[in-house]
């Protein structure tokens, strides 16, 4: 067989078509890998966008002037920038008795809430008692009628009451499952060395589920500090009012008073995000540190 013959069979050969066959199949897959990830870009941009905007606007409507806000100068971004809103806000409107309101209440109630659900969901989780498991999914206390005939309504202690009442069931029911991840071990050590079952509550399982504490303490904070209806059900005085029933004071009948309004929703915003840039660190291995292991 001469050169040339073996070159052409070789041309041929089963190898060799294979692979030219495989070169545009190896391409498509390139290209459909390339969209794939274009449409999930696109999805991450309209996503962000969606989030991003309604904080732009509101940030951005805070900083305008009254004519930037209901005139013919309307613009998306405020051409002479003023803190004039945040004056008035804090000046001429009771907003910082609703802020002052809003820090006590929400503050008070996460710390109770930690401390009593830390207790019932030790209690649950360890001990063995009638009804256990009945009261385990049966956690909720008609405070209606209780704040009415204490009279607590339109006090800030009944809306601290008020909010235990869904904050502690949560709260007890989020902890029964990370109290289950600690060794029992430790505690009955604990027991022999002669802790109380307090004292080993507080002393030995508490600082190991310091995390899944942060995170009730977070959820604690934010529900009581965005709550609506309670608030708006028990409390009708301005002197105990929240931030959420009291930003609904800056509309007078069909007038909308959108620079003091936005610029209140700014200063809302805060609080919860100063509490978790504080316990980001202890919230993210709270999330995951009642996950079952399989």
């Amino acid at each position: 067989m001469t050169a040339d013959a073996a070159v052409r069979r070789g041309a041929r050969s089963p190898t060799t078509v294979s692979a030219a066959a495989g070169a545009p199949r190896g391409a498509s897959q390139a290209a459909r890998r390339r969209l794939a990830a274009l449409a999930g870009y696109a999805v991450l941009l309209v996503l962000t966008v969606w989030t991003i905007g309604p904080l732009y606007w509101m940030v951005t409507t805070s900083l305008k002037t009254n004519k930037e806000l209901y005139g013919a100068d309307t613009t998306l971004w405020p051409r002479h920038p003023t803190l004039a809103n945040y004056e008035v806000l804090f000046r001429k409107t009771p907003f910082a008795i609703y802020f002052r309101n809003s820090v006590l209440i929400a503050l008070v109630t996460t710390g109770l809430t930690v401390v009593a659900s830390a207790l019932a969901a030790h209690a649950l989780v360890r001990f063995r008692f009638p009804g256990r498991r009945l009261l385990a999914r049966v956690l909720v206390i008609p405070l209606f009628s209780i704040l009415v005939n204490a009279s607590l309504s339109n006090t800030r202690t009944g809306l601290v009451l008020a909010y235990l009442g869904f904050t502690v069931p949560f709260c007890t029911w989020l902890l029964m499952g990370y109290f289950l991840s600690v060794p029992v071990e430790l505690e009955e050590a604990g027991l022999v060395d002669g802790c109380s079952r307090v004292g080993v509550l507080f002393r030995i399982v508490m600082p190991v589920t310091l995390p899944a504490l942060a995170v009730t303490a977070f959820f604690s904070f934010t529900l009581s500090w965005n709550e609506y209806l309670y608030a708006s059900v028990f409390v009708s005085d301005v002197n105990a009012k929240t931030i959420p029933t009291g930003i609904p004071s800056f509309i007078i009948e069909d007038v909308f008073f959108w620079g003091p309004m936005m610029a209140s929703t700014v200063v809302s915003a805060l609080p919860p995000l100063a509490v978790y840039f504080v316990f980001q660190r202890w919230l993210v291995t709270g999330l995951t540190l009642g996950a079952v292991k399989g």
